[in-house]
């Protein structure tokens, strides 16, 4: 029996005892924080897992299954033209428009199929940081110079937080790098142009079924006022690839389509439940197979089981801590309004941090700072959490610690922050 390890499991079974014995239950404050944990827990899991994280899951799993490592290093990879590498991190926020959860799995993807850390963390970055939509929103709600500034920022963030990753970690980048020379080009199963095609159209439906509304007749709002026909046009060509291209059985394409349309007509319009249809048919479609397609279940199952339970425990935790917009967790929200007032440094500090711990849907985070300016939020703090929250959550923060390491996480994290924090000091020193 090792002593050592025997007091390590005393010491955890006492501590779970402790917090079990003194659980405030009963206080109004705590049972109310529970309520709120489970309440954003549940909301998460309605509004995010069936249209974000599943199409994610499936993207990621693609890259593993159907991208060739070789391709992945000479585009992404340490050696990869920096220009390239890094306009594909900078720019992808963009087009994607997805939160700081929906990222993580293609942020997984790619970096363990070679890329390298400096792209992929511009990537990991910019995917929730510099959203269109987010943008115009924040100028139109928010004042256009801080809608500026925000995506000033986010572009420039992108980038620099990537190229000092690739630096403070130089070493293991050089490594991959050598590892890349010696990597025999993979012989590609179908013509480049096909493989793109087919990413693009799972991209466009996880694009286009997790459009913002708009409340005015410009671009953004035509596009979410069609936004299930678009998605529902991509998704027959993606059936249709599917069968062409991946040779998958053409009975079960056209049964899956039969059973998504009735899905749809029966929950009037449902898109969360007709979408739900659509990936049980996928797995239909690959679970069990071999080559190909029983290789891209297997990559999507394994980034499922990983990334699922931390993001749905560290929603719980948020939840718990901080409520849902609007209501209060275990930390009042008066903390938080008298602690980011002024633009002392600390004051943006404090937003920084705190934007970094909350879990932000796309677009929420501008009502949540409409609400915080009008309570005395100075202009500084308020920017700088618009840096930071969008990108990291804690959520978001156990996922990238199980990817890439708590070395490098921390890393990631604290760059952030800190550049946030700076960012909102010297916006407000120079604006308020």
């Amino acid at each position: 029996m090792n002593a050592k390890t025997e007091y390590k499991i005393a010491a955890y079974l006492g501590a779970i005892f402790l917090v079990f014995y003194f659980l405030p239950v009963g206080s109004v404050r705590f049972d109310h924080s529970v309520t709120e944990a489970l309440a954003l827990t549940k909301w998460y899991a309605r509004e995010h897992v069936v249209l974000c994280l599943l199409p994610a899951f499936w993207i990621a799993g693609g890259i593993a299954a159907f991208v060739s490592q070789s391709s992945v290093m000479r585009y992404l990879g340490p050696k990869a033209p920096k220009p390239l590498a890094y306009g594909f991190g900078a720019i992808s926020g963009t087009i994607l428009a997805v939160c700081s959860c929906t990222v993580l799995p293609l942020f997984a993807g790619i970096y363990r199929m070679g890329a390298g850390l400096g792209p992929a963390t511009a990537f990991l970055y910019s995917g929730p940081a510099i959203n269109a939509l987010a943008i115009i929103l924040t100028a139109k709600v928010l004042g256009a110079q801080i809608g500026l500034a925000r995506a000033i920022g986010a572009v420039s963030f992108s980038v620099l937080i990537g190229l000092l990753m690739a630096f403070f970690f130089r070493k293991e980048e050089q490594q991959k790098a050598a590892a890349a020379v010696a990597m025999p080009d993979d012989e590609a199963a179908r013509p480049l142009w096909q493989t793109a095609a087919f990413f693009a159209s799972m991209v466009a439906i996880l694009v286009f079924a997790n459009w913002g509304g708009a409340d005015d007749a410009g671009f953004f709002g035509a596009v979410y006022a069609i936004k299930w026909w678009l998605s529902s046009a991509f998704a027959l060509l993606f059936m249709w690839m599917l069968w062409r291209w991946m040779h998958v059985s053409g009975l079960r394409v056209c049964l899956t389509i039969a059973a998504v349309a009735l899905v749809a007509i029966l929950t009037q319009g449902h898109a969360t439940w007709a979408v739900f249809t659509g990936v049980l048919g996928l797995v239909w479609m690959t679970a069990g197979h071999k080559g190909e397609m029983g290789e891209w279940f297997e990559q999507t199952w394994s980034y499922t089981k990983q990334i699922m339970p931390l993001l749905l425990g560290g929603v719980l935790v948020a939840g718990l801590l901080l409520g849902r917009p609007g209501a209060e967790g275990l930390i009042p929200s008066e903390w938080i309004s008298q602690s980011v007032g002024g633009n002392s440094l600390g004051a943006n500090l404090f937003a920084s941090l705190a934007g970094a711990f909350m879990y932000f849907a796309t677009l929420t985070e501008i009502p949540i700072l409409q609400g915080l300016l009008g309570n005395g939020m100075g202009s500084g703090p308020a920017l700088a959490l618009l840096l930071a929250g969008p990108a990291l959550s804690l959520p978001n923060m156990l996922v990238i610690n199980s990817i890439i390491g708590p070395k490098k996480t921390t890393v990631y994290v604290s760059l952030v922050v800190t550049m946030a924090t700076l960012s909102g000091w010297i916006y407000g020193f120079l604006f308020s």
